[in-house]
């Protein structure tokens, strides 16, 4: 697997998830395939099939998790700067075109989310605006086409 930049919340984040996989959801799914196998004839039995494929799922679910932890890299913040887009800055952008304002946090792909304004660094948009400065214009290739952005403000 490749490597996963993360943050130490991003870190957390997963370590939590892989805890309640393993602590919550494994349990349940193995109760609910001790209670089909209980209800007798294994090979016409289709909540006992459901309950073993949900196993699988889980079971493939937490080696992935298992597998971003162990190669996670970390990324030090305390060696960020604001001079210049770069991981983990917050940016405030327009768009030239319509003068539309936005504002994006940088974030390891891991921990994209666009309702949160966290944009991931490996997307068009971020990778257009890393090492640009406040004032710079940054001209990205969008699937909809060329769009200019101007930066208006980075921040930590």
């Amino acid at each position: 697997m490749a490597i996963t930049y993360v943050t130490a919340e991003g870190l957390r984040k997963l370590n939590e998830e892989l805890s309640y996989l393993e602590t919550v959801e494994r349990p349940r799914v193995i109760k609910a395939i001790g209670e089909a196998r209980d209800k007798g004839d294994l090979s016409e039995n289709a909540e006992y099939d459901a309950a073993k494929e949900e196993q699988g799922v889980l079971e493939s679910k937490i080696a992935i998790i298992k597998a971003k932890i162990a190669d996670a890299r970390l990324i030090d913040e305390s060696m960020i700067k604001n001079d210049e887009v770069q991981i983990l800055t917050k940016v405030k952008i327009k768009n030239t075109k319509n003068g539309a304002v936005m504002n994006y946090t940088i974030v390891p792909e891991g921990e994209a989310n666009l309702k949160e304004g966290k944009l991931s660094v490996t997307t068009p948009i971020a990778k257009g605006l890393l090492n640009k400065k406040v004032g710079e214009k940054a001209q990205i290739q969008i699937p909809a086409g060329l769009m200019e952005f101007e930066i208006l403000e980075i921040s930590l």
